[in-house]
């Protein structure tokens, strides 16, 4: 699925570094040809020798190498390459390359470059949770990089959270979709999926009947296409899919900081069934039966992902689409759902019992938006997916 591409790799200094020889493997196994540079930290974890006998080629370490400046080898180096990638990304490296420094040849190469770039970051969770790493993050989203991961994980460090590498696959899946033709090549899309679970105590929880795959099938489909996705993920009963970017949440809180963060984007689908209500408070213990009666419950309002998203005033997405599930008056409900929210497209599908839709194969939807009620007959739900993946595309074609 490679075969034929050059990929520049750019080994950032961390202990990640070591993912880096599997990556090489695996791109060269699918065909692509891969040049390495190594940083100078970089070359505390991994050995200039191991990374060239898996590239076969040499590998670049130095901005004034005296054999190839008279030729700008380091501004060659950037342009002949299809896609440059850099992994991993550290957070001296994602710094470095969002204020536009150019000090070694790593950054030298990614300043001098109009080559697509798609970074996997990799940094100690309270490194990738800093305010400085997040600004940095959001300014090279603003540019066009493309970010496969942080995954989520024990660290080296001894610590657990956002930042472990993403594995040599994932990067590789995440590669050949940044480098596939089509007519969402170069789109940054958003896509929320799956229920949300919203805690009544440490082992109960609220929640919903949606087992992810419709939103699962959509980002397969917008992947397909080109697009760069970010997957947001609650607890689905459905694996996510590759080649694309997941961060997976519990709660509504957490699906709405997730979905936010992952802005600015081309297009957000809100197909997440987000429960509308959590506790006021949490219980702090498992809630024992008593023989004073009935426990009672209070509720707050969970946060509106898609109202929110839909009327930002500024960044709001070119097109924002979101979900209603009903079980009556489903066109009704579906239309003053889309007047209330604010969203451009509603892509609604009735729920109700015997239609077997939440949780099954098949969708029956109509889709809402400015210029009526378009009703789909019922489908697979990947067909559901390249459909609606597919009028998305025309929708950005024709601006």
């Amino acid at each position: 699925m490679l075969g034929g591409k050059r990929i520049l790799l750019i080994i950032g200094g961390g202990i990640a570094a070591y993912k880096s020889l599997d990556l090489i493997r695996r791109l060269r196994e699918r065909g692509a040809a891969v040049t390495p540079v190594l940083t100078k930290a970089a070359e505390q974890f991994v050995t200039p020798l191991s990374v060239a006998a898996l590239a076969g080629q040499n590998v670049h370490r130095d901005l004034f190498d005296l054999t190839q400046e008279a030729e700008m080898g380091h501004i060659q180096l950037s342009r002949v390459a299809d896609l440059l990638v850099v992994a991993p990304a550290t957070a001296d490296l994602m710094a470095k390359m969002a204020t536009g420094r150019a000090d070694d040849l790593a950054s030298t190469l990614l300043l001098a470059t109009d080559t697509p770039v798609l970074i996997a970051p990799a940094m100690n969770v309270r490194m990738w949770d800093h305010p400085a790493t997040q600004r940095n993050l959001a300014t090279l989203r603003g540019d066009g990089v493309a970010v496969c991961g942080p995954n989520e994980g024990d660290m080296a460090c001894g610590e657990f959270g956002p930042g472990r590498m993403s594995e040599p696959l994932e990067i590789v899946d995440a590669i050949a979709a940044r480098l596939a033709d089509g007519p969402l090549k170069g789109r940054r899309i958003v896509v929320t999926s799956g229920p949300t679970h919203e805690p009544i105590d440490p082992v109960r929880y609220i929640a919903n009947r949606s087992s992810g795959a419709q939103g699962t099938a959509i980002a397969r489909a917008l992947a397909a296409l080109g697009a760069e996705v970010v997957f947001v993920t609650g607890p689905a009963q459905v694996a996510p899919p590759e080649g694309v970017t997941v961060h997976k949440v519990e709660t509504a809180r957490q699906m709405r900081d997730a979905a936010l963060a992952a802005l600015p984007a081309d297009v957000v689908i809100c197909a997440a069934a987000v429960a509308d209500w959590r506790m006021a408070e949490e219980a702090a213990s498992k809630i024992k039966k008593t023989r004073d009666g009935l426990p009672t419950l209070s509720f707050a309002e969970n946060p509106d992902i898609l109202a929110e998203i839909s009327q930002m005033e500024t960044g709001r997405p070119a097109l924002v689409v979101g979900f209603a599930a009903e079980t009556d008056d489903v066109e009704a409900n579906a239309t003053a759902k889309r007047a209330r929210k604010g969203c451009d497209w509603i892509v609604a599908n009735d729920v109700s019992p015997g239609t077997g839709i939440m949780g099954g194969a098949e969708n029956a939807v109509t889709l809402i938006s400015e210029e009526g009620a378009e009703a789909w007959p019922r489908m697979t739900k990947d067909r559901v997916a390249r459909r609606i993946a597919e009028k998305i595309a025309d929708a950005l074609r024709a601006g």
